[in-house]
């Protein structure tokens, strides 16, 4: 996989993600949610939480589906502060709010100021956000860099004995 990763020196681990184990790992939080809430709309969080909630709007049948456009980086660069490009109307009670990852929360911070009352689900957490979304699948740790399907492609790369 070729990829950049947005710091070295705040990432020293990668977990790459394929795009079967992002359906596999989006119907596990679709699993999650199903017994235990109804939801009369989904909000997906664009643009990471686009294609987990294509897959959980099917398994839950949920038909209303909206977006929130929240913009943190410009291609590499971390912006000073998270811009909001499209809100959303009301307090998201009854509403499924859904993004790829929670990493420091501070996309998490923005969208629960703005929709507070929505449940927050994410496939993946880091222990920075965790505590800001109330359904994740898989916890990874803070200095992981996620590699999802659609930032990366696939090349040859050298084993790991070899980068000693």
């Amino acid at each position: 996989m070729r990829y950049i990763m947005a710091s070295s020196s705040t990432y020293n681990k990668t977990y790459p993600i394929s795009w079967e184990q992002l359906h596999r790992d989006s119907k596990a939080l679709a699993w999650r949610l199903v017994n235990d809430h109804y939801f009369e709309g989904l909000i997906a969080i664009t643009r990471g939480g686009l294609v987990p909630s294509a897959i959980i709007a099917r398994e839950l049948n949920i038909h209303l589906v909206d977006t929130v456009c929240i913009s943190n980086y410009d291609w590499q660069d971390r912006k000073e502060e998270g811009e909001i490009l499209k809100g959303f109307s009301g307090k998201g009670e009854g509403w499924l709010l859904v993004d790829d990852l929670v990493d420091t929360g501070r996309t998490a911070n923005l969208v629960r100021e703005m929709i507070p009352k929505a449940h927050f689900a994410t496939i993946y957490a880091k222990p920075a956000g965790r505590p800001l979304v109330d359904t994740f699948v898989t916890e990874v740790s803070q200095d992981t860099w996620i590699l999802f399907p659609w930032d990366t492609e696939s090349q040859f790369i050298q084993p790991i004995v070899e980068k000693k």
